[in-house]
């Protein structure tokens, strides 16, 4: 039995379904553009643009995407697969990662792990009943000095122990930063040369999923 040919520049798109990329997502994408050399150098920030749009980056996402950065979907497809962070199917509202890192594995992450399973009803990579949470592993989150560690959104959990586990889920405010984020995400307001332009500052603001 022969295999059959995949052709990688047209990803499963369906050419008759309505656009999913709003014109203020486009524009959004477009207005990085001025910070690169080309307009594939803007392929990670237009897929954080469409991840915080619609929650995850389908296929006819990337089809539009490619549109925009005059690119084969192809390199959208590949970029997308290559990143954790990129979904490709939709998750949770937050998304739980879990450091497998041997220094957290040491101190106690596998029983966190297990705890977050018990607790949430799912394994890895599954999302929530509820649509809350969903939950994955990495293999190290930078914070080995304070395992076992788990990242909700922005926020870092450090030294969590499976009886801190419920608390954390039951904390509306457990994946958010206490401090303000970064607006150098945030596309310029104004094009190159003019007042604000290029300060980071003055694009709109869209809160990451994490």
């Amino acid at each position: 039995m022969a295999w059959p040919t995949i052709d990688r520049n047209q990803p499963a798109g369906d050419s008759g379904a309505a656009p999913l990329l709003s014109e203020a997502v486009r524009e959004k994408i477009r207005s990085f553009f001025a910070r690169y050399e080309t307009k594939r150098a803007a392929l990670l920030p237009a897929l954080h643009i469409v991840q915080d749009a619609l929650g995850h980056v389908p296929p006819q996402a990337m089809v539009e995407v490619a549109e925009v950065l005059d690119i084969a979907p192809a390199a959208v497809l590949d970029t997308a697969s290559f990143y954790t962070h990129f979904w490709t199917h939709p998750k949770g509202a937050q998304v739980i990662v879990v450091c497998r890192g041997l220094t957290c594995e040491v101190l106690g992450g596998n029983a966190v792990l297990e705890e977050l399973k018990r607790l949430l009803g799912i394994d890895e990579h599954g999302t929530s009943a509820d649509g809350r949470y969903s939950l994955v592993t990495e293999d190290c989150l930078a914070g080995c000095d304070h395992g076992p560690c788990l990242l909700i959104g922005e926020k870092l959990h450090r030294r969590v122990r499976p009886e801190d586990v419920a608390r954390i889920l039951a904390d509306p405010d457990n994946g958010r930063l206490a401090y303000e984020r970064s607006t150098l995400f945030d596309a310029p307001s104004s094009a190159p040369g003019e007042p604000g332009a290029g300060n980071g500052t003055g694009g709109v603001h869209e809160k990451g999923s994490g």
